[in-house]
């Protein structure tokens, strides 16, 4: 029964497909965070009545980051192909796949620190002023702590949306599950591969929500 309906299933080949978009969700997403985060807590500074108020240098973040967010991430995987060959020596498997996957979530995640910062308590930054504190101060003591439920949840909905964006990767050969599910699942009209990676991809974004929900919970203050 099981021969009859998964007869095109190479489980080696989904296993390292697996490790493959398990790889590019890893090393984007730490890369994101790293970017996105000092992105996102500038981003707050440098905005209207913060600590660094700075309009142009705002503004300017703002466009850049919103120029980035609006390119669709599969246009993006095609205009960066000779950026990622020249910065990685490959457009191809999951070094090729990195680059593009981080400029098209890191902007996003720094939109999500920024909105996290905001919903921090004005009067908590201003009695940590009153009391003296430098800027590194407020931000490291106070403000990244009190927002870092919202910045847990940020990093939970990025890497759900980096599980789709490897999946685009596969378009341009990049591996992981999405490639399986367009060579096998769509070129070929092999149905059950494309069952099988559909279910696995569902799979890892409950774990990943989860996960995230959990660690949530934990950090939040109640």
């Amino acid at each position: 029964m099981d021969e009859t309906l998964f007869a095109n299933i190479d489980w080696q080949e989904i296993a390292q497909a697996t490790l493959d978009t398990l790889l590019m969700l890893g090393g984007s997403l730490a890369a994101s965070v790293l970017l996105g985060l000092p992105l996102g807590v500038l981003l707050f500074l440098t905005g209207r009545r913060q600590l660094l108020e700075q309009r142009a240098v705002h503004l300017t973040l703002s466009f850049l980051v919103n120029v980035l967010r609006s390119v669709p991430f599969i246009i993006l995987l095609i205009v960066m192909i000779p950026f990622t060959v020249t910065l990685v020596g490959t457009s191809l498997g999951v070094a090729g796949a990195i680059p593009p996957l981080v400029i098209g979530t890191a902007p996003f995640f720094a939109r999500l620190v920024e909105t996290s910062l905001r919903e921090v308590d004005r009067g908590i930054l201003e009695a940590c002023q009153a009391m003296g504190a430098t800027t590194r101060q407020v931000v490291t003591g106070a403000l990244l702590p009190e927002a870092l439920p919202g910045i847990v949840a940020g990093i939970t909905v990025t890497a759900i949306a980096l599980v789709s964006y490897t999946a685009m990767a596969g378009v341009i050969g990049a591996g992981g599950l999405g490639d399986l599910a367009v060579r096998f699942g769509y070129q070929r009209f092999q149905t059950d591969v494309m069952v099988v990676t559909v279910a696995l991809l569902l799979v890892l974004v409950q774990v990943l929500q989860m996960v995230g929900d959990r660690i949530v919970a934990r950090v939040s203050r109640r």
